[in-house]
């Protein structure tokens, strides 16, 4: 991983930094890039969050080999992470790497690990066409997230993310007035419930709303017929001065109670990241910058020694927090 690190810092030179530790600090304000809006509290609220949780460690149990693998809205996962959608290589990340061979790579890192990717959505159009030509080319082993466009649009993409053969289907509503998009001449907008309803019924698959950082948007999206829902501040890139979601999780998780899937981004880098999210009611998590960082640096081969890495990670935290499994971590796992 430190080859990959490295090779990615030089090919994302002034996009990105590839810190040591992904904080959001010395990439304020850098939208585009990979920074989080204005000061970036957003951003660094959400490691913060992380890093304020502490692990109940416990060493008298017999879990000596846990079950890292959950199942998430019907599809198998070795350990509960996905990719998280993030596009733009060309404006985001340096454009050393084509958006084809990145998106296409990430995904194929993913399946290969026995993990799924997601893929974005933006301006210019080669973003979702790239992403919808990995899907196709991994199986529709993807899961492709459609921003909160206009009806023609929006329908249009939804209609091509079908024709990949996914399972599932997204939207970043979060993405609701995303600077870059704006710049663009491109507005993107909030959706209000008779819209969402109608939006998830014209797809002929589950839908995830990722963008909700409120119990009560979490039961509206349900409401409206979501089968999933990410917690989520876009990676503290389109409101400064959101709190953490890691702050905001558990009490979504509670919330929703079950009825549908719950994941969560933002600020997660490790597998001890990992196993705090699932104590806090998260079914898996998604990772952002990181998945990015892998894939320009090392390709599919990065994204699967990341994965490795991450699994090593969990594994280790698995075992001395006395969990069974991953596909439930108990809140107790967590020093309150």
């Amino acid at each position: 991983m430190k080859e990959v690190r490295d090779n990615a810092r030089e090919l994302m030179k002034g996009y990105c930094k590839v810190c040591p530790v992904c904080n959001g600090k010395a990439c304020v304000g850098e939208v585009p890039g990979m920074g989080g809006l204005g000061t970036a509290a957003s951003f660094k609220n959400n490691v913060k969050a992380l890093e304020n949780l502490k692990l109940n460690m416990r060493t008298i149990h017999e879990f000596s080999e846990p079950d890292t693998s959950v199942n998430v809205m019907g599809i198998d996962l070795d350990i509960p992470v996905i990719a998280a959608p993030i596009g733009g290589v060309e404006f985001n990340m340096g454009g050393k790497v084509s958006e084809l061979d990145y998106v296409t790579n990430k995904l194929k890192g993913c399946k290969n690990k026995g993990i799924i990717g997601c893929t974005g959505d933006g301006v210019p159009p080669f973003i979702h066409e790239s992403g919808f030509a990995a899907i196709k080319d991994v199986d529709g082993h993807g899961i492709p997230f459609i921003k909160p466009w206009e009806d023609k649009e929006l329908n249009e993409k939804l209609q091509k993310a079908e024709e990949t053969g996914c399972k599932i289907i997204g939207m970043d509503i979060d993405a609701a007035g995303l600077i870059t998009l704006k710049k663009m001449g491109r507005p993107v907008t909030p959706k209000c419930m008779r819209k969402l309803r109608e939006i998830i019924e014209s797809v002929n698959a589950d839908f995830i709303l990722k963008g909700i950082m409120t119990p009560d948007e979490a039961r509206m999206a349900i409401d409206a017929g979501a089968k999933g829902i990410v917690v989520s501040n876009h990676g503290g890139r389109v409101l400064d001065s959101c709190p953490g979601t890691a702050e905001v999780l558990f009490e979504i998780s509670r919330a929703v109670a079950g009825q549908c899937a719950v994941m969560v981004d933002g600020g997660v880098r490790t597998g001890i990241d990992v196993l705090k999210m699932l104590a806090l009611g998260a079914d898996a998590v998604m990772i952002g910058r990181p998945f990015s960082i892998a894939t320009v640096g090392g390709l599919q081969e990065g994204v699967e020694k990341y994965i490795d890495q991450l699994k090593a990670e969990l594994t280790a935290a698995i075992v001395l927090t006395g969990t069974e499994k991953a596909s439930f971590v108990d809140i107790r796992a967590l020093y309150r």
